[in-house]
């Protein structure tokens, strides 16, 4: 029960979404980890930016209030990802696009407007009594 409390009170999908696509972006510089740490090699900027995918869905799960702005920032980095890790093979791109999507789309229904509507926070008719 207090997991679904908390549950509904973050973007939850959209975050774990996101921890999987910068989980596939990073993917491809590790396993090209020879050729990913010599000079001037590009496969370091994917290494930067499924890093920082990867953060901004653990931010997403913990600062909800900044979903928006973590969302954005995910598509902005999942796009940008096919220079330097071939996009986790387009699939972390994609993955990153739905996470940033649902990151930004997330919003906490106030309890005032859950009242109004006659149901609780997980949709179910409220109790009356």
């Amino acid at each position: 029960m207090v997991f679904r409390k908390w549950r509904h009170t973050r973007p939850l999908w959209g975050a774990i979404i996101t921890v999987v696509s910068g989980l596939m972006i990073l993917w491809v510089p590790f396993n090209l980890y020879l050729s990913t740490f010599l000079p001037g090699s590009i496969a370091m900027i994917g290494l930067l930016f499924g890093g920082l995918i990867t953060l901004l869905g653990l931010l997403g799960l913990f600062v909800p209030s900044s979903s928006k702005v973590l969302g954005v920032i995910t598509i902005f980095l999942s796009i940008l990802s096919v220079i330097g890790a071939l996009g986790g093979f387009l699939f972390g791109t994609i993955f990153g696009i739905i996470g940033g999507s649902l990151m930004v789309a997330w919003r906490l229904v106030p309890v005032e407007e859950a009242d109004e509507a006659g149901t609780t926070m997980t949709g179910q008719p409220a109790k009356t009594g």
